[in-house]
């Protein structure tokens, strides 16, 4: 029995159903001739999402991401660094001194994941030392993103993998020359690179695109997909992955008076967050339709579970394995 088949059989009610039902919309959205939004929170990067995310993209199954920008140089700290990650299944029994021990060994604990500084971070930042220099030099200025697809496409880490380079998103994404969106960069460790080597002189602020310039960027390329074909929205976890890009919609309507732009053509979220507090993340769906974000009509789904595990079983499903 395939993925899919042991799906259909066994997953028929409650979460386990939303599962199925959110999988035939994701479908239907692509059969339609409609196109997908993937929006990226937590550290599903350090999850190793890329094993099934890249076939996804691969396979014209995922037409933008938005991420964090930890999510963003996390799939290519484990590209180049996975050998050197230590995993903890115990990481609940850890005590502060262990806790301590590990920084100590200049590792940075992600829940039972623990990245390498030196062999993932330190090296990367050299990568990128090189291209901000560059940038700097030829006057030139660019997305986050932006910089890692250079990177990609100029090889500078050919002979540095130690995972299957199918099996990382973000190469896949280069590949395809997806649009990514990755609002609130400066929240990363890249970032910290950057403002570090900013403070002392290297280079300017500016050589890195900022948060509204992906707002522009995102309308302009909503405004051009919306001429043609709807656009989904897949929302793993919540957060500014997904806040921000949901807003581009209201934003083209309301703000900029766009009257025929389409609201989100489908809504899906995984997520454990609670509708409480004003939590914007555990809202359910129907709170978007009065923010202009989706409409009664559009299909929405919230499956209350843990997107690693969620995740890659939709989009096993959805590619038919």
């Amino acid at each position: 029995m395939n993925i899919t088949n042991f799906i259909k059989h066994h997953y028929r009610h409650f979460n386990a159903a939303s599962l199925i039902d959110a999988s035939e919309a994701y479908k239907q959205v692509l059969a339609d001739g409609n196109k997908m939004m993937v929006t990226l929170a937590g550290a599903m990067s350090t999850a190793e999402l890329g094993l099934s995310l890249a076939e996804m993209i691969r396979q014209d199954k995922v037409h933008a991401i938005s991420c964090t920008g930890a999510n963003l140089e996390e799939d290519i700290f484990n590209l180049v660094a996975h050998n050197h990650y230590k995993r903890i299944p115990n990481y609940r029994d850890l005590s502060p001194q262990d806790e301590q021990e590990l920084l100590d060994q200049h590792y940075n604990r992600v829940t039972d994941t623990c990245i390498p500084e030196e062999e993932a971070m330190r090296k990367m930042e050299k990568v990128l030392v090189d291209h901000w220099s560059r940038a700097h030099k030829n006057g030139e200025r660019y997305f986050p993103h932006e910089y890692w697809y250079q990177i990609i496409r100029e090889k500078k880490l050919d002979g540095e993998f130690q995972i299957d380079p199918k099996d990382s998103w973000l190469v896949a994404a280069a590949e395809k020359n997806l649009p990514i969106i990755v609002p609130g960069w400066e929240d990363s460790t890249t970032a910290n690179f950057f403002a570090a080597h900013c403070i002392q002189g290297e280079f300017p602020p500016s050589i890195v695109k900022s948060g509204i310039e992906y707002m522009v960027f995102l309308a302009d390329w909503y405004k051009k997909e919306a001429e043609n074909n709807k656009i989904g929205f897949y929302q793993i976890g919540g957060g500014i992955a997904g806040d921000f890009p949901i807003c581009v919609v209201p934003m083209l309507y309301q703000d900029l008076q766009i009257h025929d732009i389409p609201c989100w053509c489908y809504f899906c979220q995984i997520s454990d967050s609670t509708t409480s507090f004003g939590s914007y993340s555990g809202a359910v769906p129907n709170e978007k339709i009065t923010w202009g974000k989706l409409e009664v009509e559009t299909p929405k789904f919230i499956i209350e579970s843990d997107a690693t595990i969620v995740a890659p079983l939709m989009f096993a499903y959805i590619l038919g394995w």
